[in-house]
């Protein structure tokens, strides 16, 4: 079976993670990356030197345009770079990634969001709280996604991340 291919809208702290747990698990290929005030070269300086996260334990580097990570024992991700302000510009499609992971906290609404189906993308996962795309949090409600239906989906913010498994806990106990 084939990974999941991703794109990746904004290379702040979100995206930036969002690669080194792909790359770390091995279970998605990134294939594109796009941040408009972001060339590569910073890219490699950013990702490889996180100051939270530590020195990136693999090998990153730009060549032909590319932004190529690798660790040892797991694939070798070749990512192509794009520069765009407008998420319908971008050709995921042409790119492979058949999901988009929107991480600049701008387009945060279903209609923002889903410029990147114009793209070619088949989903969007906005990475912030959405005034209206439906939120998803694992271990809360994912059984509530359809996939048929939910083309843009927000998961929630950190820290509805946090504090909903536990709500979600404590409220199924005060029942009992």
């Amino acid at each position: 079976m084939s990974k999941p291919k991703v794109g990746i809208n904004g290379f702040g702290r979100i995206g930036r993670l969002v690669l080194r747990a792909a790359v770390e698990k091995d279970t998605v290929e990134v294939v594109a990356v796009n941040d408009p005030f972001i060339n590569i070269d910073y890219m490699v300086y950013m990702f490889k030197y996180d100051s939270t996260h530590g020195r990136f334990k693999g090998d990153v580097h730009a060549e032909g345009g590319k932004l190529v990570v690798s660790t040892p024992g797991k694939a070798t991700h070749h990512i192509t770079v794009h520069n765009s302000k407008d998420p319908s510009e971008i050709a995921w499609s042409a790119d492979g990634a058949e999901y988009v992971v929107e991480s600049t906290g701008v387009f945060t609404t279903v209609e923002k969001a889903s410029a990147h189906l114009k793209g070619g993308a088949k989903k969007v996962i906005i990475s912030a709280p959405s005034a209206d795309a439906p939120m998803f949090v694992m271990g809360v409600n994912e059984d509530k996604y359809d996939g048929a239906n939910n083309h843009v989906i927000s998961n929630a913010s950190c820290t509805t991340n946090c504090l909903a498994p536990l709500a979600k806990v404590i409220h199924f106990y005060s029942r009992c």
